[in-house]
């Protein structure tokens, strides 16, 4: 399910979302109101059914769009209605669009996974947390913890919608047209902290996002993954994506122009005679239409916006002798921020006797090694959705988030480059792309003065099996050999170099603590830019700051959870619970007393910093200790602002005590008071500041009262506990250099 305009809230969506209750061991059928036992072993876990869905109110700045879009929708018939709200199949210009309004001169939302020209939806932000390292698309989304993602995503929202187009929060809905359906198990609490789930599920949609969120954008089905008509209507989804039943259907049945008329989609034609018949009521779809429509007009598309200008269908210009590609370049100097983006993501990991930054002039012999140092040999851009495993550099993850490459700058040829370029014209620079050539590659690194491997693990969404990999990682080890590469480089190089393009953690314990591997880059999936990403760290023109947003454990039995790939339960869906609760990736760890390899937050620095003068000052009262969000069910709802409201300032001085110019990223973990419930520590903050070697700056963070409330399930309602909160300070969650506390 997907969610648009977005809301910070970290989204995955599943077929089912149960919640525990003491009293109800059943739910309710939507549509008959009848009631449904729970899978024998399963009783415990309910999902409250929360009726109607709450119209939308336009309360503050939402208020001249709704008036907008409710004099839009008033005079629609029921036909218009539907097509507003039912997409047209995948054959159309984008990849989802509703139908059109031709008396209104209205044609239509264009809804697209990866930026293109003249959409009014970008599918994004992805919302996922990484539960489970092994996950697929956790490339695509912005680490393991509930407060980052939340961060990250709003930046990536404000990005988007500033330049007017829709922003929509996203993770996938695992059911529907023949994908494996589940059950996500998961208390009311953990569900409130960390996610929020959706689907034919009222309590989440109606309740959840549009009760107690007050949320006044619009909901969309994720593609393929409405399984019923009335039932996802009255749940609260307002629009259904791409429209038809499934993927196994195909030809003008499954790609209407006219979704009204469609008959192989759960709404389309179907919802006409559901708004006849009144099992689904007139004002509920009036209100999906006036939800997407308040949308576009509080991104102003009804003013000058661009029409599309391209068709996803293909890449050539025209498609059936109709010109559907204008081609138009929209790139302007983005370089130049990829350039930057990727190279302040570079996560140094290992860095014994300061083997890095390179000096270009220091080394005759330089060996590079491995096939993600290269160029891909299958061509830019070598099979749809990048769903294949090619020989070349990783530079981005597969499935419907990717995109195709303008250009690509592989490592090898910003090496060659730079190191030509620097002083160094006549340097010898050889290299070894075939992963599986062990004679050459210890020959060559026999005789290099410095070695860089390139290992790389890829993974995405199940468009397609790679290398036995159905979206999700198999394993956590690297592709191609990779272990194997480096251990056979470092067995030759006492200075060997290894470089990490990976769709997430891996283990490494087979080789990260080998003497002759002198430092380690974890430079992730950094996009076109990739080498020049990677030469300003190596020869040190930006000094790294990047930091792990997830954990790399030492065995993968260290993690908390982890991918069911099959149903081994004789239930036709799988009931996958929570067990972990609260304790994702480094929670776990800490609460387990488990070490990891490299803890989340962790990256060194070409210099060194120091930390001291921790202050806590309250900000305001905190006499209130329990709130609740948004009462949306009213003309005229009231946030509890109290909520954002500034609780407690922080402050504290950084040093940078080396020599180095460059950015400490400051991280701010609370410790709720004993009996709370929570973890040992929550991220709560964090800063990126730039400090010239020698300075010292002085950084400041906000606590609010959101941030020290936990999740009352009695009362429904965010709450302050009582007792001692510790501050802790540090450098990444383990590597803590400040404590201080305050009482509640």
């Amino acid at each position: 399910m997907r969610i648009s305009p977005t809301h910070p809230l970290a989204a995955t969506a599943a077929t089912l979302l149960l919640l525990p209750t003491l009293t109800l061991g059943s739910t309710l059928d939507l549509t008959k109101g009848t009631i449904n036992s729970a899978p024998k072993g399963y009783g415990e876990w309910t999902s409250p059914n929360v009726l109607p869905s709450p119209n939308i109110t336009g309360y503050g700045n939402w208020t001249a769009a709704v008036i907008k879009a409710r004099a839009f929708v008033a005079d629609l018939t029921i036909a218009e209605l539907v097509n507003l709200t039912t997409g047209q199949g995948q054959e159309s210009a984008c990849v989802g669009n509703t139908g059109t309004i031709p008396r209104k001169s209205f044609t239509g939302i264009c809804l697209q996974d990866s930026p293109t020209g003249g959409v009014n939806v970008f599918l994004g932000p992805m919302m996922n947390l990484v539960k489970n390292v092994a996950a697929g698309r956790n490339w695509e989304g912005a680490g393991a913890d509930p407060y980052l993602s939340g961060i990250v995503s709003a930046e990536t929202v404000k990005g988007v919608q500033s330049a007017g187009v829709i922003a929509c929060a996203k993770e996938h809905f695992r059911g529907g047209s023949g994908a494996q359906a589940e059950s996500s198990n998961i208390d009311d609490r953990t569900l409130h902290e960390l996610y929020t789930y959706s689907c034919e599920n009222s309590y989440l949609l109606n309740g959840v996002l549009k009760g107690e969120l007050g949320f006044q954008g619009f909901v969309t089905s994720d593609w393929g993954a409405v399984e019923s008509g009335v039932n996802t209507a009255l749940a609260g989804t307002d629009m259904n994506m791409p429209g038809f039943k499934a993927y196994a259907v195909s030809g003008a049945d499954a790609n209407e122009t006219n979704p009204s008329i469609a008959k192989e989609s759960y709404w389309g034609a179907s919802l006409v005679e559901y708004i006849k018949n009144g099992s689904v009521p007139l004002v509920r779809v009036q209100d999906m239409a006036t939800r997407t429509m308040a949308a576009y007009y509080m991104m102003g598309q009804d003013q000058d916006f661009p029409e599309t200008n391209f068709h996803q269908l293909t890449m050539d210009t025209y498609l059936d002798g109709v010109l559907v590609n204008q081609h138009v370049d929209v790139q302007s100097n983005h370089s130049i921020g990829i350039r930057a983006t990727g190279a302040a993501s570079v996560v140094l990991l290992k860095n014994v006797n300061s083997t890095l930054p390179l000096a270009p002039t220091d080394f005759k012999k330089f060996g590079i090694f491995g096939s993600d140092s290269g160029p891909i040999s299958e061509g830019l851009n070598p099979c749809a959705y990048r769903a294949c495993d090619v020989s070349g550099t990783l530079a981005m993850g597969w499935g419907s988030g990717s995109q195709s490459f303008t250009y690509l700058v592989d490592p090898l040829s910003a090496i060659q480059s730079y190191v030509r370029a620097n002083g160094n014209p006549t340097a010898a620079i050889e290299y070894v792309l075939d992963d599986y050539n062990y004679d050459n590659l210890e020959a060559v690194a026999r005789r290099s003065e410095v070695c860089l491997a390139f290992v790389s693990a890829d993974s995405g969404e199940a468009v397609g099996i790679v290398d036995g990999n159905a979206g999700d990682r198999q394993n956590l080890t690297l592709w191609h050999s990779g272990d194997k590469l480096i251990k056979k480089v470092a067995s030759e190089c006492a200075n060997t170099v290894v470089v990490m393009h990976t769709a997430g953690a891996v283990l490494m314990e087979s080789w990260v603590d080998h003497p002759n591997v002198t430092a380690i880059l974890y430079a992730g999936l950094p996009g076109q830019e990739s080498g020049n990403s990677l030469v300003d760290v190596v020869f040190g023109a930006v000094n790294p700051s990047g930091r792990l947003v997830q954990t790399i454990a030492k065995e993968r039995s260290d993690y908390g959870s982890d991918v069911l790939y099959h149903n081994s339960s004789d239930l036709p869906i799988p009931q996958i619970v929570y067990k972990e609760k609260l304790l994702i990736d480094h929670r776990w760890l800490d609460a387990k007393n488990i070490t990891p390899r490299f803890e989340f937050g962790f990256g060194l620095s070409y210099t060194t910093f120091s930390y001291g003068n921790l202050t806590t000052t309250s900000s305001s009262t905190t006499s209130r200790r329990s709130f609740v969000e948004i009462d949306a069910r009213s003309d005229t709802p009231v946030a509890s602002s109290s909520l954002a409201d500034v609780a407690y300032t922080v402050s504290f001085a950084v040093t940078n005590t080396g020599t180095v110019d460059g950015h400490e990223v400051s991280q701010l973990y609370l410790g709720f008071p004993e009996g709370a419930g929570e973890p040992p520590k929550v991220l709560r903050g964090f800063e990126r500041t730039f400090i010239s070697a020698g300075a010292t700056e002085r950084v400041v963070l906000e606590l609010t009262k959101k941030d020290i409330s936990i999740w009352d399930v009695a009362s429904a309602s965010w709450t302050i506990p009582s007792g001692t909160f510790t501050v802790f300070i540090g450098q990444s969650s383990r590597l803590i250099t400040l404590t201080g506390s305050f009482d509640e």
